[in-house]
């Protein structure tokens, strides 16, 4: 059986451009439709945040205001309530070995913009995954997660890799816009990570290697599939 570690933000604010704070947390179809897909399969999944903290759902991610049918928010609202004890009580993530796991999973929300972006405990176990050659994966927002993986001389591990994220074009129609504190996309560019992006809102997963990014909310489904597809080898 496969052991996956998923990482999640315990963000629950996000300061913006303009200096204000905006509430946030993680996305609920990236962590419920991940998860379900995963567990399905019959991978044992852990959960972990920085300081072993709660997540926070993003109330947006089940909401019409947020793009979400009542319909679909209803199932996330399910799923992530048959799995709420082990959201209350998650691993440390300063105390998680990557050697304990095969896969990294960090899904989404805005909420990694706060804190996995500059987590030093995450940039550790993702490096470290990447040199034993284990699954790496990350979704829409939570790509921006990878950008803790820097080296002893400040280069990114991923630089010249093959990966997507959440656009700099889907944070301009249904994001933040102008207002996010900085743009996934365009970040990760600078960083020198090769962005391979498919339409806005389009189902899209780049696999390069270990590494597995899909795009946004939309991608959550293939995203775990493929992570499956790749520790079966």
């Amino acid at each position: 059986m496969s052991k996956i570690l998923m990482i999640i933000s315990a963000a629950t604010s996000l300061k913006l451009a303009d200096g204000s704070t905006h509430p946030t947390g993680y996305w609920a179809e990236e962590v419920a439709a991940s998860h379900k897909v995963l567990k399905a399969a019959g991978a044992d999944v852990d959960i972990a945040t920085p300081a072993g903290v709660h997540p926070t759902v993003d109330a947006l991610s089940l909401s019409e205001q947020g793009g979400v049918s009542e319909a679909d928010a209803e199932e996330f609202r399910t799923y992530l309530a048959g799995i709420a004890e082990e959201l209350s009580a998650p691993l440390v993530l300063s105390e998680v070995t990557v050697g304990d796991y095969d896969a990294i999973y960090i899904p989404g929300g805005h909420a990694p913009m706060a804190d996995l972006v500059q987590d030093a405990d995450l940039g550790r176990l993702l490096i470290e995954a990447d040199e034993q050659g284990k699954t790496v994966a990350a979704l829409c927002h939570g790509v921006a997660g990878l950008l803790s993986a820097t080296e002893d001389d400040g280069s990114f591990t991923f630089a010249g890799r093959a990966l997507t994220s959440f656009t700099d074009e889907e944070e301009s129609q249904g994001g933040l816009g102008e207002n996010a504190p900085f743009l996934v996309e365009n970040r990760l560019r600078a960083e020198g990570a090769v962005l391979q992006t498919g339409a806005a809102w389009s189902n899209t997963v780049v696999v390069d290697g270990n590494l597995i990014t899909g795009q946004n909310p939309q991608s959550s489904t293939s995203t775990a599939d493929a992570v499956l597809k790749s520790l079966a080898g």
